[in-house]
């Protein structure tokens, strides 16, 4: 039996998106101090957008463009955070095993939201 998703908490592409957003806030932190406001600030920001964005769209359910914009968004913000994790490791403050973990994770995060995408009348809330 499929559980049931009450709040965007529930969903497991937002629980994937927050696990990998306080992964990058903790290796952030040993990052230089001249990259703590570019970045550091940037990639951390991307990456909490991802969440954040999965959080607005599930209030938008209303309206399937709404919904599918918002969820588009988190996909635009996970592939940012990827860009991102790629100069991490080209300025050589993280590592290429590091940066391949953290990408597969946001492989799979855009994967799920692609699949929400494509399928968005399962998440809708329906007028009667």
């Amino acid at each position: 039996m499929a559980e049931r998703i009450k709040s965007y908490r529930d969903l497991r592409v937002y629980q994937n998106a927050m696990e990998a957003a306080m992964e990058i806030f903790q290796i952030t932190k040993t990052y230089p101090q001249e990259e703590r406001y570019s970045l550091v600030d940037q990639m951390r920001r991307a990456s909490r957008s991802v969440c954040t964005n999965i959080a607005e769209a599930w209030r938008k359910r209303r309206y399937r463009a709404a919904f599918i914009a918002k969820l588009s968004d988190s996909e635009t913000e996970a592939c940012e955070t990827q860009v991102l994790l790629e100069f991490s490791e080209r300025c050589e403050y993280i590592s290429p095993e590091t940066t391949a973990g953290l990408d597969k994770k946001y492989e799979h995060i855009i994967a799920q939201l692609v699949l929400m995408i494509d399928n968005p009348n399962k998440w809708l809330i329906k007028s009667h």
